[in-house]
Formats: C-alpha cells, structure tokens, sequence
C-alpha cells in the first residue's frame, strides 16, 4: 500500500493521547431545519473524501509513523446516527452537551481512519452534528478550512500528485521546519538568549539539525540528548509553575462541555474602542473574570493569584491551511482571574497581549513538538509533562464567518467546538466568533471542574460590567460637563 511519512509534529500529537486527554478537535454544529443521515454521508463522501488524509489510518512503527490508505474504508463506520434521550428533567442542549463529553473521552479507532462525525437528526426543531478529528491529522485553522470547505458552496482543495516521495524531493515546503521556523529560531533567538550561556546555543544549533543530535555531547544516546536539548530550551521560558487552583491538578478522564448564546460582536467591538483596547482584551477579561467569580462562589479566593493559558500562534500561509497537518506554536497568557474589578482587569489583560507580541516563543514551542516526536514516548511525555505543570488551560480563540452559512441545504445557526490539552491540564477554553456574534465555551474534566455551564453563566455579567462603564465615558464629541 502507498504510503506517507508523517510528520515530527504530528507523530508528537498522535502519540500524545492518555487516559485523561483525549487528543481529538470536538466541534458541535447546529442546524435548522432537519437534515438526513443520508444526505450527510453523501456530502462527506462529495466533499471530505477529497482530502486524501481523511481515508487513511495511521501506522505507528519503531521509527514514528505512517499516513497509509484504509483499504477497508467504510464510511458507514464514520458518519453514523445517534439518538439524544434527555434524563427526566434534563433539556436537549443539557443532553448533546453530555454526548459532546462522552465522545470527547471516547479513543476513536486506531485501524482506521481518525475521523468520526455524529447526528443527531431531531435536536432542537434542527438537527445537531458532532465531529471528532484528531488532532494528528490537522490543527484548528487546517480543520475549520476543512470544515468550511464541506459547506453548500465550499471549495475543494487543489489536487496533489499521488507520487509522494519525488513531490517532497521537489517542493520546497518538504523541510518547512527547518526554512520555517527552526532558521528565524537560530538566526535571531539564539541572539536574544545569549545571555544564559553557551549550552542553550548549542541545543538551539542541534535543534536546527536533528541529525547533530546522534553526535551531540559526545555520542550519548539520541533520546537523552534529545531530553536535555528539549530541557534546555523549555528553560528559556524561565516560567514559573502555575498558581495552585481547583481547576489544576490530575484529572479523571470523563469530561464535561458547555457553551453560552453568542454576544453580538459589534457590542464587543464597541466596548473595546470606548476602553482603547482590542476586541480580545475584552474576550480574554471576561474569561478570566467568570473563572475568578468561580472560584469564589465555590469557597477559593483567588486574590493575588493568574493562571496560564496555552494559546495557539498559527505558523503556516492561510491559503496553504487545506495542507492540513500541524503548523502552530504555544504562547503562554497569562489571565489576571485575581483581579476583581473588572476596569483594572481588562487593562492587566491589555498590557499582558501586548508582553506577547513579538515573542519567539510559539516557535519555540513548536520546534520542541517537533523534536519531541523524533523519540520514544516515554521521554516525549516527559518533555511535554513540562508545559502542563507550568499551565491550567488551553485556550483558542478563533474567527469565524461573518455571515451564516449553510450545509445541505440547512443553516448552520450554531457552531461551537473544543481542542484537547495534553499532559494532564484539565481545562480547555473556546472563542470562536460566527454569524455576528462571538461565544465562550468550556470543555473540563469532571474531577476538576464538574460544572463548567457555571463558568460559562458567569461570562455575560462580567462583559455587561465592561459595557456599563464604557456607556457611561464620554461619547465622542460630547463635552465634557463640569
């Protein structure tokens, strides 16, 4: 069977699943009206099938992984129908946010493709549908430019050569990596970070050529001096561990999802021009004043205390996303959740953004995904189990269409989704703009946080607080009264 290497990247994602972190992408898509089993699956096969990745399964041997095509590739075994039954008192959206939980632990199918989608034909006067991609096959802009692409309308994706092996010899985006990322990192921050010494020089050097790190120290073992030129540049963060909170610390492994109404995202942008701050400044402000509410309201004072979020940096061309594969950094951001006034808060946040800007870090980040998966496992949880002591959450923050769209002939009049976290975070925060509005949605651990819709109810009142203050400031033009 033909077959394709997968990437340092993606092997990392793909050998980074555990017991508590599932690592799939779960999204949730709600329709008005109805559509049919039938209709989905033959836009799937119309459309998804077209992106080669999503017939193949992935095949893990001694020296990583293969992208290989399912030659038993059923597509009734991936677009399947489940039925919602609410408990007694429990709503329908109470209902699909439980599904969205269960599968969202679930292990899709190793022999196979990675890849199931879920309807629920009768939700809500509509229907809803759950996808569940993992997160080796493509990161959050790849998926949503997959996603979009199935929509009435989209675009298919340009058409490959079949001839791997002589496409990569040939294509300059082969070694992305190294021309992308790992040169600007040995071109500029070894520069910024001589400062600690010529060690981290020369772990940022042999990053920039793997092969160097079979000779590296003096011939020591490939997986220690991998570890230790991955200890090295994670000590360039100089992070210090998260502040200790309930929604920190080992979970298990049953999770729990919620999502709140969108908020018109004209209002959003309108408080942040009367605060002369951005739109996320009043997203992320909101977000870290309902986590700090909380945790208040459950008996912890949080005063004094942040916690870490791991954002996502896209590093790849937007018109290149249908490529799919992972092409982003990490950038830690810090959330003020301390910081009960909602004024001061906001502007803790702005200035936070603005310490990001800049910053080399997602590359950083990225090189070490990327390194982590040229070794065994157990020293690829370990480099990884870094990130997670120093972070309480995953955060994504993501754009979406201006107007509605429509799929099979229904519009799509909601969409939410959640990405996984890896080691044993606990917690994974979602913004994703769509329609006009922008919403919050919350995946936890159930051990860590059984309740995340009372997080979730806390986001609205926190930005009604921002724009209570910003209707009372002077509008423009109007003079100010004695």
């Amino acid at each position: 069977m033909p077959s394709e290497r997968m990437s340092r990247v993606d092997t990392a994602w793909l050998r980074m699943d555990n017991n508590v972190n599932r690592m799939m992408i779960v999204g949730v898509w709600l329709l008005t009206p109805a559509i049919t089993l039938a209709a989905l699956r033959e836009r799937i096969a119309d459309k998804l099938l077209k992106y080669d990745r999503f017939r193949q399964k992935a095949v893990v041997d001694a020296m990583g992984a293969s992208w290989v095509d399912d030659e038993d590739f059923d597509i009734t075994r991936h677009v399947v129908a489940t039925k919602l039954a609410p408990r007694k008192g429990q709503s329908e959206r109470e209902a699909l946010q439980a599904m969205c939980g269960k599968f969202a632990a679930a292990p899709l199918d190793m022999r196979h493709p990675l890849w199931q989608f879920h309807l629920v034909e009768h939700y809500e006067g509509g229907s809803a549908l759950l996808a569940r991609i993992h997160h080796c096959i493509g990161d959050g802009i790849a998926l949503i430019t997959v996603m979009m692409s199935i929509t009435d309308g989209g675009t298919d994706p340009p058409k490959r050569r079949r001839n791997l092996a002589a496409e990569q010899e040939r294509d300059p985006d082969a070694d992305w990596l190294s021309d992308a990322v790992l040169k600007p990192l040995t071109d500029l921050t070894v520069k910024a970070i001589g400062m600690y010494g010529s060690g981290i020089t020369k772990s940022m050097e042999a990053l920039a050529n793997p092969q160097a790190l079979n000779t590296l120290a003096g011939g020591m073992d490939i997986a220690k001096s991998g570890l230790q030129v991955l200890q090295d540049v994670a000590a360039l963060a100089l992070l210090a561990d998260d502040s200790k909170t309930m929604l920190k610390g080992k979970g298990n492994g049953r999770k729990v999802v919620a999502w709140g109404e969108p908020v018109a995202l004209d209002v959003v942008k309108a408080v942040g021009k009367g605060l002369n701050c951005t739109i996320n400044d009043v997203l992320l402000s909101c977000v870290a004043g309902a986590i700090g509410q909380y945790l208040r309201d459950q008996g912890e004072d949080p005063a004094g205390k942040e916690i870490r979020a791991m954002v996502p940096v896209n590093l790849r061309p937007l018109d290149k996303a249908w490529q799919l594969g992972n092409r982003f950094g990490l950038a830690p951001l810090v959330l003020p959740i301390g910081i009960e006034n909602p004024v001061e808060r906001i502007y803790a946040v702005h200035q936070r953004m603005a310490e990001m800007k800049g910053s080399y870090q997602p590359l950083l980040a990225f090189a070490v995904l990327s390194v982590s998966g040229l070794f065994i496992k157990p020293v690829q949880d370990v480099v990884l189990g870094m990130f997670a002591k120093k972070t309480t959450a995953v955060m994504t923050n993501v754009p979406g269409p201006g107007k509605p769209l429509s799929f099979c002939g229904s519009t799509l009049r909601q969409t939410m989704f959640w990405v996984p976290a890896s080691g044993d975070i606990g917690v994974g925060v979602s913004i994703l703009s769509y329609g006009g509005g922008v919403q919050f949605g919350l995946i936890t651990d159930e051990k860590l946080c059984p309740h995340p819709q009372q997080i979730i109810d806390r986001f609205e009142p926190e930005f009604e607080k921002l724009l209570l203050v910003a209707m009372m400031l002077p509008w423009a033009g109007e003079e100010e009264q004695p």
